[in-house]
């Protein structure tokens, strides 16, 4: 069991590496006026939504899964 929750801590930090590298990415395109700030603000909001989706996606499909 112990292993277990040290996977889960280590999916969550892999996600949360992740979700702040697509982020820094977005701040480098806006500091280097690649993308203006409004698109910049447009580009976290989504890649937040997408994080948010894809969860509850994952969460479904494993709750329905183990009903079967």
């Amino acid at each position: 069991m112990a292993r277990r929750k040290g996977r889960r801590w280590l999916v969550a930090a892999g996600i949360s590496a992740s979700f702040l590298t697509v982020l820094a990415l977005v701040g480098w395109l806006a500091a280097q006026e690649i993308v203006t700030p409004q698109m910049a603000v447009l580009l976290g909001i989504a890649t937040f939504g997408l994080y948010v989706g894809f969860g509850i996606l994952i969460a479904v499909y494993r709750m329905i899964s183990r009903l079967q």
